[in-house]
């Protein structure tokens, strides 16, 4: 191995000249990267874990491996850059930020990739390098002789400006003069910045943090403060000496004096012709400032205003729109009996781009509750309110009483009836926690995760339909059904594609990503739904998120189980939804041996209802307990005409049905139900215990 400190003698040429690539990186503390945009995986050589403080055992190949060690506000702005740079068609970019040890001290770095396109001018990989940028960054805190002192500032001012463009929100702003090189990165020895809020001067940052003075968090613009007098006047103040300090700002000297400070620059930072803040820059060496020095810092004091100022628009912007979405959003959640709701909603970090992901929970009969989770097309006010027209709808349909697959069809035509151009996708899911039984409706939408009480979680495949409004435009509204049982403990998860999508990154792999998240995540569902934010708090992204979580609680119970469909005289598929919910829940109550006969009576129950009646027909299945297990199949219409058996003749072709029901069921009957009436039968189910010892 080459001795790297070894210096070879004069005049000999050293056995390894010219020096290999990996020595040339390895000794300029350079790492190289290799970013697969369409897998996802990312390789990181030794020298860039080391440069990155990742262990080599805690990464495994994935971007979020190294997300810990960046801070958020230099995560945002690198999220940010790569993203901007991918689509405006660049080919290069680079960015000084922050990264994190063990020990939780900041260092700086610099990385540089090229973003590789395939023919179609897609980013499919970013190849680049990682440094160690402490050494370069670190010059700036270094003495300087008078020919270099105007091109420090300069540079000072440029480096400012080029860290805070990356700023959205203020808490950024706030952030980076917080940082614990900012002082060393500004060339001073101490900082202060202070922000107008509701008549006086708010202290958000100083450093280093173990200078701070008491009572100076809040103070009043007309107090003796240096701060409070650039505010003022709107007029930087430059303090030259010691004596000049003690002299017009005494109470503050007295608790300065012995930090060694000797001068100062109070810069006012003004936005549009009035005063929202003001920074300090503190120097423990006596120093006059030239004409040419205050004004780069007056310059410094201007950028460092706009910044604010668009931070303070953006932060506006955000909490209007964040606000009408959150109204639009139901207010409250309702008690399911049987079963855990835990939902989430989280804007887009892109100001006022509000979007049209939503979620509902709506109470049906019989303890049921459906569950919706939706997007609507695009990113502005006019999605959030299609949005909300849409979510009203879904919620009338299904409080009628119709089946899962019409309340789409439904809602499908109501949008596209709409004086708009948008569409929306929707997942739309009928529960009935007593029994576990869902019925799952997918209009264009991402398929749900399933997470099972043991912690593994897996893609909940459905068959699904064209977005809401595309279906109607095209005259395909059929909605299938996807039927499954949710067994106590289990958990499923809804969400729009805000929670999944990334920047270069397939669906798939996020999907996988995001099983990961939930299979190690907490078991509590309103913790587990916090971790799922956080996923998103952590990257920059463009879209809006949206999540329901639903998890069926306790142990299957003996009887109780209740389901019920809302069938309406011309709706084939209510019909049909009808008799998959029957022959599901007849598996589920473990009554297979009784399916057909079941089946049949239904048939001929519904069928009666709807033929000699004007109106719907409502059909409940529902397990009774008692000394004996019963099924019990109820039949409801708004006629008030019972029904009466009669003989069909051997010829007839009508007249069988109530015969056929009262040999094939244990018990039936008739009850009046006000405005109509209901005409039911119970069917015995022994228990499976009871099955085997008569076998």
């Amino acid at each position: 191995m080459v001795d790297r400190g070894a210096t070879p003698a004069a005049g000999a040429q050293p056995d390894d000249w010219p020096a290999r690539p990996e020595l040339s990186l390895a000794l300029n503390r350079i790492g190289t990267f290799d970013w697969d945009l369409d897998s996802g995986r990312l390789h990181l050589d030794p020298e860039a874990l080391e440069i990155l403080h990742v262990p080599t055992e805690e990464f495994e190949g994935h971007i979020t491996d190294i997300g810990g060690r960046v801070p958020r506000s230099d995560a945002v702005m690198l999220d940010s850059l790569v993203a901007r740079a991918m689509k405006d068609g660049s080919e290069t970019y680079g960015a000084y930020y922050h990264v994190r040890d063990d020990d939780g001290a900041l260092h700086w770095t610099y990385t540089q990739g090229r973003i590789l396109r395939d023919e179609q001018g897609r980013p499919c990989r970013i190849v680049g390098v990682v440094r160690d940028a402490a050494e370069e960054l670190s010059h700036v805190a270094e003495p300087r002789d008078g020919a270099e002192e105007p091109r420090h500032q300069t540079t000072v001012v440029e480096t400012t400006t080029a860290a805070l463009a990356h700023a959205r929100t203020v808490e950024d702003v706030i952030d980076f003069f917080k940082d614990s090189r900012a002082v060393e990165h500004l060339g001073a020895d101490l900082l202060v910045l202070g922000l107008v809020d509701s008549g006086r001067i708010h202290l958000v940052a100083e450093g280093p943090e173990e200078h701070y003075i008491p009572g100076t968090r809040y103070t009043r613009i007309d107090d003796n403060f240096p701060m409070s007098e650039v505010i003022r006047t709107l007029t930087p103040r430059f303090i030259e000496s010691r004596e000049e300090f003690a002299t017009s700002y005494p109470w503050l000297w007295e608790r300065i004096k012995d930090i060694g400070i000797s001068s100062a620059a109070y810069l006012p930072l003004i936005a549009q012709a009035r005063p929202i803040g003001a920074l300090g820059l503190l120097y423990r060496e006596g120093r006059g400032f030239t004409r040419q020095e205050r004004n780069l810092f007056i310059a410094l004091g201007s950028s460092l205003a706009q910044s604010l100022a668009r931070a303070m628009l953006f932060d506006q912007e955000h909490d209007l729109a964040e606000g009408l979405q959150q109204s639009m959003l139901p207010r409250r959640i309702p008690d399911v009996p049987g079963a855990q709701i835990a939902v989430r909603y989280r804007s887009a970090r892109m100001g006022r781009d509000i979007g049209g992901d939503w979620y509902d929970v709506i109470p049906l009969p019989g303890g049921r509750v459906g569950a919706v989770i939706g997007d609507v097309q695009g990113h502005d006010t006019h999605a959030a309110a299609v949005m909300g027209q849409l979510r009203i709808v879904l919620r009338a349909y299904a409080t009628e009483g119709h089946a899962p697959a019409t309340v789409m069809a439904r809602a499908s035509s109501f949008l596209h009836e709409l004086d708009t151009d948008r569409f929306a996708t929707c997942s739309y899911v009928e529960a009935d926690p007593s029994t576990g039984m869902l019925q799952l409706v997918r209009a264009g939408h991402i398929d749900p995760l399933l997470r099972h009480p043991d912690g593994t979680c897996r893609r909940l495949p459905l068959a699904g339909g064209l977005p809401l409004g595309l279906s109607a435009e095209f005259g395909r509204t059929d909605y299938p059904v996807t039927t499954v049982e949710l067994d106590p403990g289990e958990t499923l998860l809804l969400f729009t594609d805000g929670l999944v999508e990334q920047p270069g990154a397939d669906l798939d792999d996020g999907m996988q990503i995001l099983a990961g998240i939930v299979r190690d995540g907490p078991y509590d569902l309103q913790a587990l739904a916090d971790k799922l934010c956080d996923v998103v708090e952590e990257r920059v992204g463009e879209d809006d998120m949206a999540i329901l979580l639903l998890r069926r609680e306790g142990v299957a119970a003996r009887g109780g189980g209740r389901l019920q469909q809302h069938i309406a005289p011309a709706d084939p598929e209510a019909l049909s939804a009808a008799r998959h919910m029957i022959r599901a829940a007849v598996r589920a109550w473990g009554a297979r041996e009784r399916s057909d006969e079941i089946e049949l009576v239904a048939d001929e129950l519904v069928t009666n209802a709807l033929l000699h009646t004007d109106g719907a027909a409502v059909v409940t299945i529902r397990m009774l307990s008692g000394p004996e297990r019963r099924l019990r199949l109820e039949v409801e219409d708004k006629s008030s005409t019972l029904p009466r058996r009669r003989e069909p003749g051997e010829s007839g072709v009508s007249g069988r049905g109530l015969l056929l029901v009262d040999r094939l069921a244990d018990v039936w009957g008739v009850e009046s139900r006000g405005t109509g009436k209901s005409v039911w039968c119970e069917f015995v189910v022994p228990e499976r215990h009871e099955r085997q010892e008569a076998d």
